[in-house]
C-alpha cells in the first residue's frame, strides 16, 4: 500500500506551551484516519502544519510525489466580492479555466478553438461539473449561486468551503471539524459521500457516530505524544481504556519499586559516596517514573441545581413567522418538571427561535408563554458569549462571582474552574490564548456557576473536545431539572433526551416520544412503507390503464382523418430522423466554421423536441390502428 503522507519527528510549541514533541505516523492510500485529543492540545494546529499554513519547530512531512491535498479550514475565508459558485470552483481551477475557454470560442466562432477546448473538457471530465457543483451545494443548503460570500453566515461560509474541498476530489482530504454547521439529514449525506470516495482522509471531529461510521483508524494525541488505533471509534475506546489501564498498573508497580529505593538512598550520608552511580541514576529515573500516574482532569460538575415546582411553562396558540416563514402555528404545548427535550430540524426551520421566544429574548407574534416562578434559565447559546481577550481566565470568571456554591460546598473561581479542566497555570493565561474548545468550556462555565434549575443548551457540542463532552452527558442525566438542548450531535441527543420535537418547516413540529435513533429508524420505516405503497398504487394504476386502453382498442377505430394522420406521422418522423442523422455527421466532420456549427447545434435540438412529440402522437394513434 502506497503511503500519501509522512510525519516523522515533528515538534511544534508556542513559548513555553509544548503541543506535541518528536511525533511520527504515515497516512496509506485510502487510508480514513480521525484525530483525537483534548481542546488546546494541538488537533487543528497538526493539520495547520500539514495543509502548510503554520511553521513547526523540528521534523519532516513528506508527501507521495504528485499528490493533490485538500484542506478545509476550521474557519475559512474568501475573498470578498467572490460568488458562491466561484468560491466552489476555486480549487477546480483546471476545470473551470477548460469551461470559460469553451464559452469563449463558442462566442468566437473560431473553429480550431472550439475543437481544442472540446478536447481538454473531455480530458478533464468537466462537461457536467458545474451541474455537480449545484447538486453538492444544493444537498448542503446552499441554493443561492450567485450570493456573495461576504453575505454568508459563518455556518454557509463554513458549508462552501466544504463544497469546494470535496468537489476538488484531492487525493489526500484533512478536514477540520467538517460536521460543525451540517444538520444531521446533511451530516448523513456527507458520510455517504465520503464513503463513496476513493481517498485518504485526516479529520478532526466530535462527532462520535461520525468518527464511527467514517474512520478504519483513530489518532491520540495525549500527553504530547502519539497513539494509533487500528479501528473505528469503537475500537478505540475499548483498547485506550486498555492502555490506561495498563499505564496506571505500570507506575503502580514502579511506586513499589521507589519505596525499596528511597530506602536504600537514605541510608547513612557517609555510604552514600561508594553507591553504585547506575543505581542512583536508576532510582532518579524510577522517581520520575513513578510521579507519572495519570490523573485525568475531569469536568466533575456536581448537581447544584435550585428547587423547581411543578409548574415550569405552557404555551398557548403560540405564533411566529418571519415574512413568508413561519416558525411556530398555533403551537400549545405544557414542559412537565424534569423533562428532557432535544429539538432537531434542518437550518433555517426556527430551532433557534422557538428557544429564544421561550426565553423572551425573541417576540411571538401571538399566543401566550407562561413559565413558572421558581424557573431559573442557564442559557448556553451557540453564539457564545464575547470575553475580553485581553482578560486573564481566572478574572473572568471572578467577574461573575468570587465563590460559587456546587453540591453544597463553596468553591472560590480558581477551584471551580479546575473542575473544568483549566490548571492553576491556565487560568492565568489570557483568553486571547486560547483555543476555540477551551473558549466554548469556559462559556460553559459561566453558565453553570449560577446553578440553574433549567439548561437550555443551543449547540452545546461544537468545538469541546469528546472527553468534556462525555462527562457533560453524565451531568445532563444526573440533573434534577429541565432541559431543553438544540444539537445536531447525534450520539450526545441519543444519551441526554428523553424525546424529540422535529422542527419540518413551516410551522410544522412533531413530537417523537424517544431519542434521534428511535426517530430515525422509525422514518426509515415509515419511508419503506411509503415506497412499498408507491410502488402498489403505480402497480395497480398501470394495470388499469392497460385494460381501459385494451378495452378502448376492442370497441373504437381510427376515423378516416386520424388514419390519415398516422400515415403522414410515420412519413414525418422517417424524415426527421435521416435529417437529424445527417446534421449529426457533419457536425462531427470538423468541416464546420463556429457559426455552421451552433447553427447546426439549434436545428438538431428543434429535431429532438419534433421527434418527440410527434413520436407520442404516432404511439397514441397506432393503439386503435
Amino acid at each position: 500500500m502506497a503511503i500519501d503522507l509522512q510525519v516523522e519527528g515533528l515538534t511544534k510549541s508556542f513559548g513555553a506551551l509544548l503541543l506535541f514533541e518528536n511525533i511520527s505516523f504515515s497516512v496509506e492510500e485510502r487510508q480514513r484516519i480521525g484525530l483525537i485529543a483534548r481542546n488546546g492540545k494541538g488537533k487543528s494546529t497538526l493539520l495547520k502544519i500539514i495543509a502548510g499554513g503554520e511553521n513547526y519547530d523540528s521534523g519532516a512531512i513528506i508527501f507521495r510525489k504528485d499528490l493533490k491535498v485538500g484542506y478545509l479550514e476550521q474557519e475559512p475565508h474568501f475573498e470578498p466580492g467572490t460568488k458562491v459558485l466561484d468560491a466552489c470552483l476555486r480549487r477546480n481551477r483546471e476545470k473551470a479555466a477548460a469551461i470559460s475557454r469553451y464559452e469563449k470560442a463558442i462566442a468566437d466562432g473560431n473553429e480550431q478553438e472550439i475543437h481544442d477546448a472540446m478536447e481538454e473538457m473531455e480530458h478533464l471530465s468537466a462537461w457536467d461539473f458545474e451541474t455537480k457543483v449545484k447538486q453538492v451545494l444544493s444537498q448542503l443548503k446552499i441554493n443561492d449561486f450567485e450570493q456573495r460570500v461576504e453575505t454568508l453566515s459563518g455556518g454557509q461560509m463554513k458549508r462552501v468551503a466544504l463544497a469546494s474541498v470535496l468537489l476538488e476530489e484531492p487525493d489526500l482530504m484533512i478536514l477540520d471539524e467538517p460536521t460543525n454547521h451540517l444538520d444531521m439529514e446533511m451530516v448523513e449525506w456527507l458520510e455517504d459521500y465520503l464513503a463513496r470516495l476513493n481517498c485518504s482522509l485526516l479529520m478532526v471531529t466530535h462527532d462520535r457516530y461520525f468518527l464511527d461510521r467514517v474512520c478504519n483508524e483513530i489518532i491520540e494525541i495525549d500527553d504530547n505524544r502519539i497513539y494509533r488505533y487500528r479501528g473505528n471509534y469503537s475500537y478505540f475506546l475499548q483498547k485506550r481504556e486498555e492502555r490506561l489501564e495498563n499505564a496506571e498498573a505500570e507506575v503502580m508497580r514502579a511506586r513499589n519499586l521507589m519505596r525499596k529505593e528511597l530506602d536504600w538512598m537514605r541510608r547513612q550520608p557517609q555510604a552514600r559516596a561508594t553507591k553504585a552511580k547506575y543505581r542512583i541514576d536508576a532510582f532518579y529515573k524510577l522517581e520520575e517514573k513513578a510521579k507519572a500516574l495519570r490523573h485525568d482532569a475531569s469536568v466533575s460538575l456536581g448537581t447544584n441545581a435550585r428547587y423547581i415546582g411543578k409548574k415550569i411553562f405552557e404555551m398557548r396558540a403560540l405564533n411566529k413567522k418571519f415574512g413568508d416563514r413561519v416558525i411556530t402555528k398555533d403551537f400549545y404545548y405544557n414542559f412537565a418538571r424534569y423533562e428532557k427535550l432535544g429539538i432537531v430540524g434542518n437550518n433555517g426551520t426556527g430551532k433557534s427561535t422557538f428557544i429564544k421566544m421561550l426565553l423572551g429574548h425573541v417576540a411571538h407574534d401571538s399566543g401566550t408563554i407562561e413559565v413558572g416562578e421558581t424557573v431559573k434559565w442557564g442559557y448556553y447559546s451557540q453564539d457564545g458569549i464575547k470575553f475580553d481577550d485581553n482578560m486573564k481566565v481566572i478574572d473572568a470568571v471572578k467577574e461573575i462571582a468570587e465563590v460559587i456554591h456546587v453540591g453544597g460546598k463553596a468553591l472560590t473561581a480558581s477551584q471551580f474552574l479546575q473542575h473544568f479542566l483549566f490548571s492553576p497555570s491556565k487560568q492565568h493565561d489570557y483568553i486571547c490564548k486560547l483555543s476555540g474548545g477551551e473558549k466554548r468550556r469556559l462559556y460553559l462555565c459561566t453558565v453553570l456557576m449560577s446553578a440553574p434549575n433549567f439548561l437550555v443548551l443551543d449547540e452545546p457540542t461544537n468545538d469541546l473536545d469528546i472527553d468534556t463532552l462525555q462527562v457533560l452527558e453524565e451531568y445532563l442525566a444526573d440533573f434534577k431539572g429541565c432541559v431543553i438542548v438544540v444539537s445536531h450531535d447525534r450520539y450526545f441527543m441519543d444519551k441526554v433526551v428523553d424525546h424529540i420535537f422535529v422542527f419540518k418547516g413551516g410551522g410544522e413540529i412533531k413530537d417523537f416520544p424517544g431519542n434521534y435513533t428511535d426517530y430515525r429508524d422509525w422514518r426509515e420505516e415509515e419511508k419503506a412503507a411509503a415506497a412499498k405503497e408507491s410502488a402498489t398504487v403505480k402497480s395497480k394504476a398501470a394495470k388499469e390503464n392497460k385494460e381501459n386502453r385494451n378495452s378502448n382498442a376492442e370497441k373504437r377505430k381510427l376515423t378516416f382523418k386520424e388514419k390519415r394522420e398516422y400515415e403522414e406521422l410515420e412519413k414525418e418522423i422517417a424524415m426527421l430522423e435521416e435529417e437529424k442523422n445527417r446534421l449529426e455527421a457533419e457536425m462531427s466532420s470538423g468541416t464546420l466554421s463556429g457559426n455552421d456549427l451552433v447553427e447546426k447545434s439549434m436545428r438538431t435540438a428543434e429535431i429532438i423536441d419534433l421527434l418527440d412529440e410527434k413520436g407520442m402522437r404516432w404511439l397514441e394513434l397506432s393503439e386503435w390502428a
